[in-house]
């Protein structure tokens, strides 16, 4: 079935490749197979459900970011000038030549 107005398939899923151990792929496959549903199906319960695990957590707080440090003067004491980028692009250029 095919929504016009959103240009997409209503009855499709999504499907992706995912890396994992195969250990791992093992241990879910004979969970499945246990279970007796399909290995997509219990890998789509276990995703939904670790999603719905992340919801019920508080939501983390984004950290307040810091400035950035502001050098006014050189350990000598005098003020550092400022310099266009073809000033330091020169400097870079001598440095590379000695």
């Amino acid at each position: 079935m095919f929504d016009t107005k959103t240009q997409r398939c209503l009855d499709e899923f999504m499907r992706t490749m995912i890396d994992h151990p195969d250990d791992l792929f093992r241990q879910a496959k004979a969970k499945a197979a246990l279970s007796g549903i399909k290995l997509e199906d219990l890998i789509a319960r276990y995703v939904e459900q670790g999603l719905l695990r992340v919801r019920a957590c508080r939501p983390v707080q984004p950290r307040q970011r810091s400035p950035l440090p502001v050098i006014s003067k050189a350990a000598s004491g005098q003020p550092i000038p400022a310099l266009s980028n073809a000033e330091i692009q020169a400097i870079l250029d001598e440095e590379d030549t000695e």
